[in-house]
């Protein structure tokens, strides 16, 4: 009787086995919330040792905002993908937020409450909340830039402008994890609301536009 041949396990680079755990630590971020992310946790889902896990993270809190910032990193590329720079800014602008109202990335509303929440006992979170909410404020106010450029929108101060966007998106994001019925009319579009009438466009255009090529795909989960 001949044994059956042992498969051959090949060792991942250092590189590829950080990346699976951030990549992992994410989906468990996503699905279950930041405070899942242990290093025990972690290794139950990769099925390895918590030591591996601990060789790469001696740290849990430091791959909790490793975590997030993988996850929100990728909102920002799905929201405002690279490869759409040509596109008109109003049509960048429109898909980014009906993607945001329609709720297609609700579980990452749910995971930037949970970090802002936890940022205030977590001095590396806290870090990585700002720098990402830094950057998604940099991209946007390129993009209105950008747009009073071409001619498509009106202001005078893209940063302001960008700023009372960005806060009527969070101001939403607050209710992330309310499931019970709407108890006032709806306000799924109150930031695509405040994007036109601080930038001077006709009421509908957003929606409008999103939908010429159609609003972007949900973004699901970061595993």
């Amino acid at each position: 009787m001949t044994s059956r041949p042992r498969p051959i396990r090949t060792r991942k680079l250092p590189e590829q086995r950080r990346a699976e755990i951030v990549e992992t630590a994410a989906h468990i971020a996503l699905e279950e919330g930041l405070e899942l992310i242990t290093l025990r946790r972690v290794a139950e889902e990769m099925g390895v040792r918590p030591g591996l896990i601990s060789h790469y993270f001696p740290a849990a809190d430091n791959l909790v905002s490793e975590a997030f910032t993988h996850a929100t990193t990728r909102e920002r590329d799905s929201l405002l993908p690279p490869h759409e720079q040509d596109l008109p800014p109003v049509e960048r602008l429109a898909r980014f937020l009906v993607g945001l109202a329609d709720g297609d990335y609700l579980d990452l509303s749910r995971l930037w409450l949970n970090a802002r929440h936890l940022s205030r006992f977590k001095d590396s979170l806290r870090h990585a909340v700002r720098t990402q909410e830094s950057e998604t404020r940099a991209a946007l106010v390129a993009l209105v830039d950008r747009g009073v450029r071409a001619g498509e929108f009106t202001t005078d101060d893209a940063l302001r402008a960008t700023l009372h966007i960005l806060i009527a998106v969070d101001g939403l994001g607050a209710y992330a994890n309310d499931d019970s019925p709407p108890q006032d009319p709806d306000l799924s579009d109150v930031a695509i609301e405040t994007a036109e009438s601080r930038l001077g466009l006709a009421s509908g255009t957003l929606r409008a536009r999103a939908g010429t090529r159609g609003t972007p795909p949900p973004h699901g989960s970061a595993g």
